[in-house]
Order: C-alpha cells, then sequence, then structure tokens
C-alpha cells in the first residue's frame, strides 16, 4: 500500500468511484468492501472522503495537532488491515471508522499520561505523603472504573454516541452527522445511554 497522504479537506477526488457523481456522497461501505480486498485506488478514495473528520475528532481527544495527525495515519492503517472485518449489520460504515479513531486517541492519550507517570514517579516518591490528596486519587481511579464498568452494559449504538458527545465533544447534531442519524435519533441514543449509564452506577433520579 502507498504511503498515506496529508489529512487535507475538500479533496476533489474523494467521490467513492471512478465516474461518480461529483457531488454525490461516496459510498463508504462499497469502498470498505474493496478496500478489504486490498484494492488501494477505494482505500485512497476512502482516506480522502474521511480524512478530514478523523483527524476531527482526533485532534477532539489528544489536544495536539501533531498527535491528531499520527492518531489519523495509526487509524487509517488499522482500518486497510482490517476493512475485510466490517459488518454493515453493526452499524454504519463512519461509525465503524469513528469507533477505531477513538480507541486509537485514547491510546494515545493514556501512553502519553502514562510516559508522564512514570517521568514523575522519581520526584513523588521523595516528597512527604499527603494522605487527603492520596484519598482523593484513590477515589478518582475507582470513580473511572465505576464509569468504564458502567459504560460496558451500554449497547454498541449507544456507546457510540456517548463516546462523541461526551468523550469527542461533539454536539447533538454533529454527533447525528457522524453517525448518519437523523438528529432526533441521535438524541434518543444520548439520552438512553446516560439512563442506562445512572443504572448501572445507582446514581439516583
Amino acid at each position: 500500500m502507498e504511503h498515506l497522504r496529508p489529512v487535507s479537506a475538500g479533496d476533489p477526488s474523494a467521490d467513492g468511484a471512478p465516474g461518480a457523481d461529483p457531488g454525490a456522497p461516496p459510498d463508504l461501505a462499497d469502498l470498505l468492501r474493496r478496500a478489504g480486498r486490498a484494492d488501494e485506488a477505494a482505500f485512497a478514495l476512502l482516506y480522502d472522503a474521511t480524512s478530514s473528520r478523523i483527524f476531527g475528532l482526533a485532534l477532539r481527544v489528544v489536544r495536539d495537532p501533531a498527535q491528531a495527525e499520527e492518531v489519523t495515519q495509526e487509524a487509517f492503517l488499522e482500518i486497510w488491515r482490517t476493512a475485510g472485518r466490517y459488518d454493515a449489520a453493526k452499524g454504519s460504515p463512519f461509525a465503524w471508522i469513528l469507533t477505531i479513531t477513538h480507541r486509537k486517541a485514547v491510546d494515545r492519550v493514556r501512553s502519553a499520561e502514562a510516559s508522564t507517570r512514570r517521568d514523575t514517579t522519581y520526584h513523588q516518591s521523595n516528597q512527604p505523603i499527603d494522605h487527603d490528596t492520596t484519598a482523593e486519587a484513590a477515589h478518582a481511579s475507582l470513580e473511572a472504573r465505576r464509569v468504564r464498568g458502567a459504560l460496558q452494559t451500554l449497547t454498541e449504538v449507544q456507546r457510540e454516541a456517548i463516546d462523541l458527545a461526551y468523550f469527542g465533544g461533539y454536539t447533538h447534531t454533529e454527533v447525528a452527522t457522524m453517525l448518519e442519524l437523523p438528529v432526533g435519533t441521535a438524541k434518543t441514543r444520548i439520552r438512553d445511554g446516560l439512563i442506562r449509564l445512572r443504572d448501572a452506577m445507582g446514581v439516583g433520579s
């Protein structure tokens, strides 16, 4: 496979297939199927059609343009390797791509946080222990585990919507656009997902 091109918005080559109507949206499911058969031309069209929005999601998570570019490249490399596994019955092609990107971005953030913790371990080990701070940190860690556990109780479509709205920072309208849904449906998924999270965590009404 050729090297991926730099992320750019509005590339005129993002037509979906040779001879396609330039004004028509690309058929991402078809491009994924073709890419899964090692069709590099289809993968290039898929990249052109989605890279700017994928970069936008990565940037929202990692907060650094250079890191976001690397996450975008990593996401598309995984998409190239796993395109043949895409299952339309489990969601839209763009939602599948977003899920891969979000996972890569979160992994990048966690890796950076782990590196920072390693760099400060020696300094922290030589400081007097602040028991209040230690207790707060332990509580925050337990709370994060509760949230992660509760997220696993959601349906896949609910988790997609919650990830984008609350971890990606997108508005309901943007979530609807990314998941190719009516705005009302996106709002319902987010609302139902939050209710289910509340119940899973035992939070009172």
